[in-house]
């Protein structure tokens, strides 16, 4: 051999051994987030974090772990593990020295692992949640065995491909799919909440449409919109009544109906973000829109005497604020009101920076919780149009826009509570100005904008009063004088008021010589300075004035919303220090966390910019937390299983591919459009799946959190109830409007303080969907609350599920249950009242779309048999257990009524199939 083929070898060689050492001899890279975060958390950061900073480290920011400590030398050298004083002290013999201090000792892998990520640069990385989401990569292959019972390669979409491609690695297969009807009943339960229709199970069974023209036809069904609302009802902690001590009941079922709405037109999902925290805030918003801001005025209102409004309004502010970052960003926010947050990269300063956009609204906890939208019938509408044609003709359509406002919303005005300087005054029951026959009280830096004319809620029990309006004092430039008689009840009034410019003080004084009690002369409630009409010499004016004050004293339908405050009455923002609002730290402006996306400059610096901020794509968690919710709800888990956090103490993503996937075409191919989400998963082969399980299954997979099996779980609360009236053909079909009491057992409601009782709803009312039924929060329906419905003082992700011998003693006997099953009998017999048993076969296919087996048949038969046995042996046990108005009741209704209530609660029955 040649020099030169020897020289060509070796180089050859050298070529493939430095190949070699390249692949297969370079140390893997430590991955920060999912390597290393977890042992600091676990062991480190409870001392060195958001709320200790032993020694002067801490391990929660980038910056202050490479920081130098009190030692005045950093704790971690990127480069040198020996030097790095945090080695030294997970390794040091003295317990005095050695960390974590006084627990056990990290184990040799997790120091190996950190010596490692040291010695490499000790770069500190991003959380996978915190990163934006990215296109996926184009995925050549989309098949996989074992999608169809014969276990032929079967094509699947981009759902299925993830989820086998984990499968493969845990060495799982997918199970075969699930029967046609069990699963259309799926189906039909996680789209609408409710059995599939007769009709829908007639044209699937003969096969005039496929399945996935049947989830067509429930996506477009007005059901999907009422099933899907209860879920976000949760999220926006929505109730029927204010909460608090004397939880008093409240005008919120406007908003439950807008979100139905929603749901049912495919709101895309930025859009419905948007009106929700800033609907009021888009140009010229709609009825629509300002009734959507009331998901944040849903916050408890305590209207306990004695309470401090101030106090109650901030409650509401921090509330909304963790509660805006528990239901868009999956982030527990509310830890950071009183520190910085203690795992998350999100400091003290910036929960109060996130508050000051949600602070500048108009609520202010008051008793009426104003302001609130009036639903004007088409009339009213007219007439209220009428008046704005005549101030856009005779004064602006500036003028036309803000009278426009305040008869919307009767905003802006002070109310009363504002009041301060008490002489022979106060503020009664803390909530509204009360002054003397002969006393007085001052409104600080109040702007009449110019106004020549104040309104005035008020009412009075006593005649001759007159109340003088000064300015700056008793001294000052009288404003206005009046008269003050008795009242029927509270009004609004116009007085005639002199013009001023500026901040002023008002000083109030009210006399009335012919009363010497301590009595007060009047009690007042608000405000507002609105400039008298324009046009008085012309002719049409009477009218119109008329239709104005008409507007003003409107009795209807108010729903609490949000309205910004105006520029001259804009509050200031403070850091409270360690969480208390009585102690207030540096001046904060409206910004949002530095560990998510950036702030675009052209977005307004308030709610809606704040809206437009969680809406952008590069957010990178508003569409995972959308997805993940969603897929919490088809199939019992989420992708993260905890739903209320993404941070870095949550569960990691089973399948995070499929998360970002999903994330991102939610926000790009389905333009945020949750119905085409929800299409893409129920009609995946792994939603498709049987629910059956082996016992080698289940060992390897307990909770499916690799999807090797179809979902299954029990139903809500409102899917349990939902469900019996359906199958026994009494469930209402009416949709919206106030919420209604159905049949509940006595002595539930014994409030306090509250002249509210529970009138039971007659007729369809009683036998609406759950999601109309009045929700008191303090005492909620107690059938939801057995099957672990929220009383909603507070956001709620995730409904924990429970199986308590409760739940069937309310199936068993609840008398919703017992009616549902006395109508369920009666069109069993109907079947052939001579042969039970193909009633009872019958009945069984009814509920659950399946044949029902020899042995069921026989045990239910032998049920029917007692039970007949006995009433026709004891027949005053007939009225003892079944008794409903208006039917009367023989040994076989009753008998057969035992059996249906029976089938009421069977497993299958009350469980997704």
């Amino acid at each position: 051999m040649n020099n030169l083929k020897i020289a060509g070898f070796l180089t050859i060689a050298v070529i493939i051994a430095i190949a070699g050492f390249m692949i297969f001899g370079q140390e893997k890279e430590v991955d920060f987030s999912t390597q290393i975060k977890p042992i600091l958390n676990k062991n480190c950061i409870s001392c060195h974090g958001g709320v200790k900073k032993n020694g002067g480290f801490s391990v929660l920011f980038e910056e202050e772990a490479f920081a130098d400590t009190k030692s005045g030398h950093p704790a971690i050298i990127p480069g040198d593990p020996n030097g790095s004083e945090l080695i030294k002290r997970l390794t040091a013999t003295d317990p005095e020295v050695r960390m974590p201090y006084e627990r056990s000792p990290l184990s040799e892998e997790e120091i190996d692992l950190l010596k490692t990520w040291i010695k490499q640069g000790a770069k500190w990385g991003e959380h996978w949640a915190y990163a934006p989401v990215q296109a996926p990569e184009t995925i050549a292959q989309k098949t996989t065995a074992g999608f169809t019972s014969d276990n032929n390669s079967a094509s699947t979409n981009t759902i299925d491909f993830y989820v086998g491609k984990k499968l493969e690695e845990q060495e799982l297969a997918f199970s075969k799919e699930e029967q046609p009807l069990k699963l259309l009943r799926r189906a039909a339960l996680d789209i609408t909440g409710l059995p599939p229709t007769n009709e829908l199970v007639e044209q699937f069974s003969s096969k005039k449409i496929t399945y996935e023209q049947a989830v067509d036809q429930m996506l477009a069904s007005s059901t999907f919109g009422e099933k899907w609302a209860t879920w976000w009802l949760d999220l926006a902690r929505y109730a029927d009544t204010k909460g608090y001590e004397r939880d008093v009941s409240r005008t919120m079922w406007p908003y439950r109906d807008y979100v139905i709405r929603a749901f049912n037109n495919d709101k895309p999902f930025d859009e419905f973000t948007i009106e929700q925290l800033a609907g009021d805030l888009l140009p010229n918003p709609t009825e629509e829109q300002l009734a959507a801001t009331a998901f944040h005025r849903n916050t408890m209102n305590n209207d306990e005497g004695g309470t401090n409004d101030e106090e109650f309004r901030v409650a509401a502010v921090l509330d909304r604020v963790g509660t805006t970052y528990e239901v868009w960003q999956s982030t527990t926010m509310a830890c950071v009101q009183c520190h910085s947050h203690p795992y998350d990269p999100i400091r003290h300063e910036e929960f109060y920076q996130s508050a000051a956009f949600f602070n500048n609204s108009r609520d202010e906890d008051t008793h009426d919780e104003e302001p609130r939208l009036r639903f004007y019938s088409p009339e009213e509408k007219t007439e209220i149009e009428s008046v704005l044609t005549w101030v856009k003709e005779n004064e602006s359509a500036k003028a036309a826009v803000e009278r426009k406002n305040f008869m919307t919303f009767l905003e802006p005005k002070y109310p009363s509570h504002n009041a301060v300087d008490f002489n022979n005054a106060e503020l009664i029951d803390t909530k509204w100005l009360g002054i003397q026959a002969n006393g007085s009280a001052y409104l600080r830096k109040v702007d009449t904008r110019g106004s020549d004319q104040m309104l005035m809620y008020y009412g009075s029990g006593l005649d001759g009063s007159k109340m003088t309006i000064r300015n700056g004092g008793p001294e000052g430039v009288v404003l206005a004088e009046f008269p003050i008689n008795k009242t029927k009840g509270d009004i609004i009034r116009a007085i005639p008021l002199k013009t001023t410019t500026g901040l002023v003080d008002l000083y109030m004084e009210v006399k009335n010589t012919s009363v010497k009690s301590d009595q007060n002369a009047a009690k007042f409630v608000w405000f507002a300075f609105v400039p008298t009409l324009a046009g008085k010499d012309k002719p049409g004016f009477k009218d119109v004035q008329n239709s104005w004050e008409t507007a003003l004293n409107f009795r209807g339908t108010k729903l609490p919303i949000l309205i910004e405050n105006p520029s001259y009455m804009a509050r200031k923002t403070h850091v409270f220090e360690r969480g208390n609002w009585m102690t207030l730290g540096e001046k904060v402006n409206p910004e949002t966390p530095k560990m998510l996306n950036n702030w675009n400059s052209e977005w307004p610096n308030n709610r809606l910019g704040f809206a437009y901020w969680l809406t952008d794509k590069e957010n990178p968690l508003t569409s995972r937390t959308l997805v993940n919710r969603v897929w919490d709800q088809l199939f019992g888990r989420g992708i993260v299983s905890s739903l209320e956090d993404m941070g870095t103490q949550s569960d990691p993503p089973s399948h995070p591919e499929l998360l970002d996937y999903l994330a991102w075409k939610t926000m790009n191919d389905y333009d945020w459009s949750m119905k085409s989400l929800i299409r893409e998963i129920v009609t995946s082969a792994t939603y498709k799946q049987s629910s059956a399980i082996s016992a080698e299954l289940y060992q390897k997979d307990p909770q499916n959190k690799w999807y090797a099996r179809g979902p299954r779980f029990r139903l809500s609360a409102e899917q349990v109830r939902d469900q019996a009236l359906a199958v026994a053909g009494l469930l209402s079909d009416k949709m919206y409007g106030p919420g209604v009491k159905p049949h509940q057992p006595e002595g539930i409601w014994q409030t306090v303080y509250n002249g509210d009782s529970w009138d039971e709803s007659k007729g369809e009312d009683a036998h609406r969907r759950g999601i109309y039924t009045f929700l008191k929060r303090t005492s909620p329906y107690p059938s939801f609350i057995s099957f672990d419905a929220a009383s909603r003082e507070v956001c709620l992700s995730r409904r924990i599920v429970t199986n308590t011998p409760l739940q069937a003693l309310v199936t068993l006997n609840d008398p919703v249950y017992l009616e549902a099953a006395y109508y369920l009998a009666a069109d069993m017999i109907k079947q052939d009242a001579a042969k039970p048993e193909k009633g009872i076969a019958y009945g069984y296919q009814k509920l659950v779309l399946n044949p029902i087996t020899e042995l069921k048949l026989k045990t239910l038969s032998n049920l029917y048999d007692e039970a007949l046995a006995e009433y026709k042996s004891k027949p005053e046990s007939l009225e003892a257990f079944f008794t409903i108005k208006d039917k009367s009741t023989n040994p076989e209704q009753a008998a057969m009524s035992v059996v249906a209530n029976a089938l009421l609660n069977m497993d299958e029955f009350l469980t997704k199939p």
